[in-house]
């Protein structure tokens, strides 16, 4: 990248996406393509929460990742079977059920499918950024050394320390966490984990976690930005994520 720390540019809270939805490989994806020049070797896999597509913020920020000059690609990996907005506070949302469509070995599939037509177009360098849900297949896709960076804030679904132990033996990419204080899905417990095993210079490629107070799980997506402690964290993690890609992508 021909871009450096003093770069980086800010996060946007609301506003109209700015990308285009298309098919590549079948598979409805967001597209944020940067104004200026930027490597087209190389490409931002930007992995969702539950909510996909659907959810304005994620287009928003993948809009954002664009105006620091990384081409972003957002796949649909539900199948248009994403969460609605509303599914979790209504109440009468069987999200196991949901889950069980929607297995490790699906939405990797459907990520690969992605991968494999955007090499055919000349990308050679992939980062994975994966945002709760979304980090399940970037550890995974890292395991295989099939991205080259990771990044993900406040991860789910991730088996600790197995997934930490097999990322340290397996994974050349670096890894960036964005982690902050209440997280039932990577609690501090998870956080000092990672730092035992990744951290220290242990993990040869590079290792890097944020943690940001007075934040919940959810915070880099879906914030509540009105209050000034997520909003620190929010535009600290994507600050964070930003420098981590320019340096190592």
């Amino acid at each position: 990248m021909s871009l450096c720390k003093h770069c980086v540019s800010g996060v946007r809270h609301e506003g109209t996406p700015e990308g285009t939805t298309t098919q590549i490989a079948g598979i409805e994806t967001y597209v944020a393509t940067p104004s200026g020049e930027y490597p087209k070797d190389k490409a931002i896999l930007f992995l969702t929460d539950v909510f996909g597509l659907k959810l304005e913020n994620n287009r928003l920020l993948a809009d954002d990742y664009a105006r620091n000059g990384f081409k972003v690609y957002v796949p649909d990996l539900f199948n248009g079977d994403a969460l609605p907005a509303d599914a979790l506070s209504g109440g009468n949302f069987d999200l196991m059920a949901w889950l069980g469509k929607h297995t490790a070995p699906d939405v990797l599939e459907i990520v690969r499918k992605v991968i494999a037509a955007l090499k055919a177009e000349g990308v050679t360098k992939f980062a994975a950024i994966g945002f709760c849900f979304g980090a399940r297949p970037a550890f995974d896709l890292a395991f295989n050394n099939e991205v080259a960076v990771v990044a993900v804030s406040h991860p789910s679904l991730l088996q600790v320390p197995a997934d930490l132990e097999k990322y340290l033996s397996d994974s050349k990419a670096p890894l960036l966490i964005n982690s902050c204080e209440t997280d039932s899905m990577f609690p501090q417990e998870a956080q000092a984990k990672a730092d035992e095993i990744l951290g220290g210079g242990k993990f040869a490629p590079g290792y890097e976690r944020t943690y940001w107070p007075g934040c919940t799980h959810g915070f880099a997506v879906r914030g509540d930005i009105s209050d000034p402690k997520v909003k620190a964290g929010r535009e600290g993690a994507f600050k964070a994520t930003v420098e981590f890609l320019i340096k190592h992508l």
